[in-house]
């Protein structure tokens, strides 16, 4: 909008006012761009599926639990054996289908090279998911 004045000897001020004619026309573009293409997003094939209830079968596969005392002693699922009993042992479990977790308790004082040995034994004997449990910090 262009302000003028018939007056002769008056300075021409800058004009402050914004244009919004393209920023109007701009938007009723996308305007129309979005009213022709909304239909065609939602656009399906209606099809009546059959009902059917399941329930879901979660089988937790087993777990060896494996404790490690400080002074050495293992426990295999609460019954002590020796570490040289443990090769066999994880050959066995390892076979089996499906193949079982081995979780490892160790004491928080037990050397670590400890808790390594039968790691090692654990993965030459072929189990594959070993973890380590402990309690979360209070």
């Amino acid at each position: 909008m262009a302000q003028g004045s018939f007056h002769r000897y008056r300075r021409n001020m800058p004009v402050a006012d914004m244009n919004v004619v393209p920023l109007v026309d701009v938007m009723l573009v996308l305007l129309v761009i979005f009213i022709v293409t909304a239909p065609l997003l939602t656009h399906s094939v209606k099809i009546d599926l059959p009902k059917a209830s399941s329930s879901v079968n979660v089988t937790k596969p087993e777990h060896i639990e494996l404790g490690i005392r400080e002074n050495g002693e293992v426990f295999w699922n609460g019954e002590v054996v020796t570490v040289d009993l443990l090769g066999p042992r994880f050959a066995a479990e390892a076979v089996r289908e499906p193949q079982p977790e081995l979780h490892i308790r160790a004491d928080r004082h037990l050397h670590y090279e400890k808790v390594a040995q039968v790691m090692a034994l654990a993965a030459k004997g072929g189990l594959l998911r070993i973890g380590f449990v402990s309690h979360p910090a209070e």
